[in-house]
Formats: C-alpha cells, sequence, structure tokens
C-alpha cells in the first residue's frame, strides 16, 4: 500500500469535531457528557374521561376511519374540529382506547399536544422533534431542518410493521399538522383543532356540544363514579336538564358542574341550576357565541361559581398560576409564585383540583395546568387583582427560583466543573430530571424575563441554560436564548456579556450547521473580547472560529485561528483550554495534509489532559491521534493509541465514544491486512452503536464490514 491512504472518511467515527465548541455559563468552560441512548415512549394514550357518554356516533365515526383492513388509503385522518372544552380531546382519546381494545394499533400510540390556539404554539419542527424522541431516535441523530426531521420521521415509521396511532392535539391550522401525518404504511393519525381542517387529504368530523339528554347522562354518570348511591340526578331530571342547558352543553363546563355537586354533597341539582341561571347574567363577556344568538353555549358561569367556592388563599394561588410563563409548573414552583409553604400549598393544589379549575400535566406527577379558556379567566382575575395579590413580587420569585435552580442543576453537568457542586440535587441525573421537567418553562422565563424589563434575570438564566441544552441536543431552544440574551445585553449595554452571549449564540449556529453565519458571530465577538481586553475569552472564541473555518473550506484561516487560540491559553496558563485548542489544530493540520504537525498537537493535547486530569477528553484525543497516524501510515501506532483510547472511553462510560474508536481501530487493521480482527472490531463497533441507538453509526460499521470482506478477497 504505497503513497497516502485511501481512508474513507464517510466510514470515520470521531475523527472531525471531537474538541468543541465549549458552551460558557457565567465565563467558566464546560464540556458535557454523552448523552444517553433514548427510550422509546409508544404508549401516550392519555385516561379516558370519566362520565364520557353523549358520543356513540361520533365514536363509532372514528373508529371505523380507523379500521386498518377498511381504508384503501395509506393514510387516515379523522380531522376533529370544535371549539375549546367541547371534548375534541376526549373523543380522539376513546377512540384510541376502542381501537386499542380491538386489538389493532400493535405499533403503540403516540400523542402530542400542540398549543394551537395559544402563546406556546408548538411549531412543526418542534412537534416532530418530539415524535422522533418518542420512537427512540437519540436527540444527536435529530437533524436541525423541519424537512429533513420530517423525512426521518416518517422513515422511522415506515420500519415500524404494527400500525401506530397518532394522536395531534389541538392543532390550529393544517400548516401544524401536515408533516406529522405519517407516510405510506398501515399507520393513521387523529388531528383535533377548534378550526375544520379542510386542507387536509382527510375525514373530516366536525362536533358540537351535547345535547341535553346527553348533558344528563354526563352529570349522572360522574356523580355515580365518585358515590354510586348519589341519586341527585336521577331523582330530579327536570332541573339537572335545565342545570345541562345552562352550561351550554359543554362537556368542560358539565365536567365543573359535576365536580361542585360531588364537593358539596348537600347541593341539590335544583340549586346549583338556579345560581348558574343567576352568574350567566354577570358574566356575558366570557361566553361564546358561536353564531345562535342567546342560546351561544357559556362557560364562565361555570367557572364564576367554581372560583367563587374557594377559600381567599385558594382564590389567590387561582389568580396567580397563570402567571408562569410556561405550560405547567410543579408543586415547588407554584409554591414559590404563592410564597406558601410546600405543604400548605398541596392542600390547595388539591383543592382547586377536585373543583376542576386545574388538572394534572399529562405523563407528570406533580406538575399542573390549566385548560386553556381557564387559563383565560384566570389571567382576567389576575389583572383584576394583580396589586393587592403582589403578582410582580410573584413574578420575581418565580423567576429567580427558576435561575437559582437551573444554575444549581448545571453545577452537575460541567467536566471538569469549576464550581461547587450545588446541594440542591443529588446528583447528575437528578439535575437533570429536573432540567428535562422544566424546560419549557426556562426557555419561556428568560423570554418574559426579558420582555418585562428584566435583562438581567434573562442573562443569568441563558448562561446557564445552554450546557443542558447542548447535552439534550435541544438546538431550537438555544437559539431562541441565545437570540434573547444578546439583544438584553445590547439594551444593558453590557459589552462583556454581549461577547459572551455571542459566543454561545456561534457555537449554537456551528452545531445546526450555519457555519457563515457562526463566522461572523464569532468574530464579532473576537472583536468585542479584544476591545475589553478579555485576552482568555477571545483565546475560546478564536478556537470556536477555526470549526465552521474548517467546515467551509478555509483551512489556513482555521489553523491561524486555532494557533493564536493555544498561544493565547499557553500565555494565559489555562492548560485544559490549551488542550482543546491543540485537538482542534490537530484535525485541522490533517485537513491541510501536514499530518506530521497534525500528530504533535494530539500528542500535546493528550498529555495535557492527563496533566489536567480530564480522562474523558484524554480518551477523545487518543482517538483523534490514532486518526493522525493513520494519515501517516503508522497503522500500529494507529491501533496503540486507538485501543488506549477505548480503555479511556470504556473506563469513563462513554458508550457511544467507544464504538467510535472501535470503528477507527478497524479500519486501522485493515489497512494492515489484519481483516479478521477489523471485522472483529467493526462488529463490536455496530453493536455498541445499535445499543446508543445510533442508526447512522451502525450503518457505518456494517459498511465498513463489508469492506473488509471485499479487501480480504480481493
Amino acid at each position: 500500500m504505497a503513497g497516502e491512504p485511501d481512508i474513507n472518511t464517510s466510514n470515520t467515527i470521531g475523527g472531525g469535531n471531537q474538541y468543541g465548541p465549549v458552551f460558557q455559563g457565567r465565563y467558566f468552560d464546560v464540556t458535557v457528557q454523552a448523552a444517553a441512548s433514548a427510550p422509546v415512549a409508544l404508549a401516550q394514550l392519555p385516561p379516558t374521561v370519566t362520565g364520557f357518554t353523549g358520543r356513540g356516533d361520533e365514536l363509532l365515526m372514528v373508529t371505523n376511519f380507523l379500521d386498518p383492513a377498511s381504508a384503501a388509503e395509506a393514510v387516515v385522518v379523522s380531522a376533529v374540529a370544535g371549539l375549546a372544552g367541547v371534548g375534541k380531546t376526549t373523543l380522539a382519546v376513546a377512540a384510541g382506547h376502542a381501537v386499542r381494545e380491538r386489538g389493532w394499533y400493535q405499533g403503540g400510540v403516540l400523542f402530542i399536544d400542540l398549543h394551537g390556539y395559544d402563546d406556546r404554539h408548538v411549531e412543526p419542527g418542534q412537534a416532530l422533534d418530539a415524535m422522533l424522541r418518542a420512537l427512540g431516535v437519540p436527540g444527536e441523530h435529530i437533524p436541525p431542518g423541519t424537512e429533513e426531521r420530517c423525512g426521518l420521521y416518517r422513515s422511522v415509521l415506515a420500519q415500524i410493521s404494527e400500525p401506530v396511532l397518532v394522536i395531534a392535539d389541538n392543532a390550529s391550522s393544517e400548516a401544524q399538522v401536515r408533516l406529522l401525518l405519517p407516510g405510506e404504511g398501515p399507520h393513521r393519525a387523529v388531528v383535533t383543532s377548534r378550526h375544520t381542517l379542510a386542507g387536509l387529504d382527510a375525514r373530516l368530523l366536525d362536533i358540537t356540544v351535547l345535547d341535553t339528554e346527553a348533558g344528563v347522562a354526563l352529570l349522572e354518570a360522574a356523580l355515580a363514579a365518585a358515590r354510586p348511591d348519589d341519586q341527585r340526578v336521577s331523582a330530579d331530571r327536570p332541573n339537572a336538564a335545565r342545570l345541562a342547558e345552562t352550561c351550554g352543553g359543554l362537556p368542560l363546563a358539565l365536567q365543573i358542574t359535576a365536580a361542585l355537586l360531588k364537593a358539596d354533597p348537600t347541593l341539590t341539582v335544583s340549586e346549583l341550576a338556579d345560581e348558574l341561571a343567576d352568574e350567566l347574567v354577570l358574566l356575558q363577556k366570557l361566553r361564546y357565541d358561536d353564531g345562535s344568538g342567546s342560546g351561544s353555549p357559556s362557560v364562565a358561569a361555570a367557572f364564576e361559581l367554581s372560583y367563587r367556592q374557594l377559600d381567599e388563599t385558594a382564590a389567590r394561588v387561582f389568580r396567580l398560576l397563570p402567571v408562569n410563563p410556561g405550560p405547567d409548573l410543579s408543586t415547588a414552583a407554584a409554591a414559590v409564585l404563592a410564597d406558601l409553604p410546600t405543604g400548605e400549598l398541596r392542600s390547595v393544589l388539591s383543592r382547586l383540583a377536585q373543583a376542576h379549575l386545574i388538572e394534572a400535566a399529562a405523563g407528570a406527577a406533580r406538575r399542573w395546568r390549566m385548560h386553556d379558556l381557564l387559563r383565560l379567566y384566570a389571567l382576567q382575575r389576575s389583572d383584576a387583582c394583580a396589586l393587592p395579590d403582589g403578582r410582580e413580587q410573584a413574578v420575581d420569585r418565580l423567576l429567580q427560583y427558576y435561575e437559582e435552580t437551573a444554575h444549581a442543576a448545571t453545577t452537575h453537568l460541567s467536566v471538569p466543573s469549576e464550581i461547587p457542586l450545588s446541594a440542591t440535587f443529588t446528583d447528575r441525573d437528578n439535575a437533570l430530571t429536573w432540567l428535562d421537567a422544566e424546560r419549557p418553562n426556562l426557555i419561556a422565563a428568560v423570554v418574559t424575563a426579558a420582555n418585562t424589563g428584566r435583562e438581567q434575570i434573562s442573562i443569568k438564566l441563558s448562561a446557564d441554560l445552554p450546557v443542558y441544552l447542548e447535552l439534550r441536543r435541544r438546538f431550537d431552544d438555544l437559539l431562541v436564548i441565545c437570540t434573547v440574551c444578546l439583544d438584553a445585553t445590547r439594551r444593558l449595554g453590557k459589552r462583556a456579556n454581549e461577547a459572551g452571549a455571542l459566543n454561545d449564540l456561534g457555537n449554537t449556529l456551528l452545531v445546526v450547521r450555519r457555519f457563515e453565519e457562526a463566522i461572523v458571530v464569532y468574530q464579532d465577538a473576537i472583536a468585542i473580547f479584544q476591545e475589553i481586553d478579555e485576552p482568555r475569552f477571545r483565546a475560546l472564541a478564536l478556537n470556536h472560529l477555526g470549526i465552521p473555518l474548517r467546515e467551509v473550506g478555509r483551512l489556513e484561516e482555521a489553523v491561524t485561528s486555532h494557533q493564536d487560540a493555544a498561544a493565547i491559553f499557553r500565555e494565559t496558563g489555562d492548560r485544559h483550554s490549551e488542550g482543546d485548542a491543540l485537538g482542534n489544530l490537530g484535525v485541522a493540520l490533517g485537513e491541510v495534509h501536514r499530518f506530521e504537525e497534525a500528530v504533535t498537537a494530539h500528542q500535546d493535547a493528550t498529555a495535557i489532559f492527563r496533566e489536567t486530569g480530564d480522562r474523558h477528553r484524554e480518551g477523545k484525543a487518543f482517538d483523534g491521534l490514532g486518526l493522525a497516524l493513520e494519515d501517516m501510515h503508522q497503522f500500529e501506532d494507529a491501533i496503540a493509541a486507538h485501543k488506549r483510547a477505548i480503555a479511556i472511553l470504556q473506563e469513563t462510560d462513554d458508550r457511544h465514544g467507544e464504538g467510535s474508536a472501535m470503528n477507527n481501530l478497524g479500519i486501522s487493521f485493515r489497512h494492515l491486512g489484519r481483516f479478521k480482527e477489523a471485522t472483529n472490531a467493526h462488529q463490536n463497533a455496530a453493536t455498541i452503536f445499535h445499543e446508543t441507538g445510533d442508526r447512522y453509526g451502525v450503518m457505518v460499521a456494517l459498511n465498513n464490514i463489508r469492506l473488509d470482506l471485499e479487501e480480504q478477497h480481493t
């Protein structure tokens, strides 16, 4: 094998950007550990609602639509439309349970709330990200583009032989949901919306409010489920009918009304009907106009009556809950918001839940949310009582809680950590669990703080989150907070913070492969760090800048950028960062065929990581060294380097990194004609990639096995 080896880079794992970028939080370097493989979540069907009734015809229609044997089309979508609270989700969920009971959709059920009618609108790309993760695709393998995500989503579904049911709830438009529809295959979808989504190639079903008989049946079933001997509805059907009519036949209002009756066994149906009738006159502004004039349904009366039953403390908590910027909130956050001891707050939340004024968030313990209309009603009440409730102080407390707790969690994610571990969390897994649950709230909190004149808290919280978001591959969120933070720093005239925000924005643009934009942003950060005389942070930005320069083919500039960064780190005594810069320099030198210098750079990087005690980075550096030695045709030395990498990565529990080094080891064996060892290494790599959910890695390893066999027989 004379001359330079023909190394197929498409079959080489881990030879590129193994050293960057490094996200910053409060100006300290952090490097993240590899994320665990993603779990599969194909049992997302929520439970049926107690008292589900009056939808027999609609339920039969939806289940018939979903019969895998009856439809000629590749995809059947039942677009269930109607006003908020009319029971669209309830019907869709009931249909899901019905078809599962018939033995259909053994592949599972995917369920997503698209929040199409509120400020938490889920974009198609975000929805596809969530669906892919539910299907077991690790975050690092989810592409940044929406169309690419759609292609991967449909490809993954196509590989599931048993039918899968997709329920997309609360869509506001065809565009929001169209990409979530399965492609060719046995899978089906149900979409709910307040609009009739006529633009979809779908079976359409518009549902309206319940008639009086069905409304009475709902009340009777709900009371019987709580107390089987409760005869109030059956004993007074005329007034029960009046109560159902007063509720406008809206299932949400009927459920709240039933809760009032269950909460007070002495309250008669007649008394409650009289009270609700009186309240309707006072609350016309919350009346839903469906075009039927005075007969239009209204839920405001039921909301108002439920609210008036609350004691002073519960009423104040109810008014403060919608202040939370995200979709739901934990009991702990609610206690901070209300400034109440957690034990007392739990009791208050329990009373609100019993009155159906809040509900447990789907699939989450100790988290709470409000229905859209209830949230609107609570916000109106909150506006009226903002000053006596101390609402602005409550917002300050909540945002401060999110920032301080996020910072405490981040201390457990940095490797090595330059700040003490917070005792708020017991370990890294505990911290990640909290961050995973609170992520939507934290992103919303950054935006809310910036939009309400609380720029400092927005900047601090933005600095806490990049490490976690990069670990979880939540780059859409990263772009949001980096952009918001950058605007906030500029409004305050904080040049150092502005440069840090630019650096984090550049890191995010880099990982989503927007290289030209990343170059400009890094250059702006470098200029500011130069202006304010921050050489170490200028070096960090220079090191990061070299990566997109390399990606766009500006190789000599990339080499210079990494060299300058390494020199500054050396001058400032930052050995660990110098190792990062040298590792990236080694990759860039290899790209320009300066192989001997590349080997030296990787060797220096391994020595520095050994010196600074970063075993994980040392293992990655040895893998990079092995690739550089392959370029030099020093295959025996390359094998030794890859074996060192494998041993260290096993020690540091980086299973995916171990697979990458194992794959690269096999390539070195192949170049020496040691085909059996090459095949064995690639088989081990394929097994590891399969275990860690890296489908692309499995493909690369299997292709290398094919090349091993082909060369063995030539």
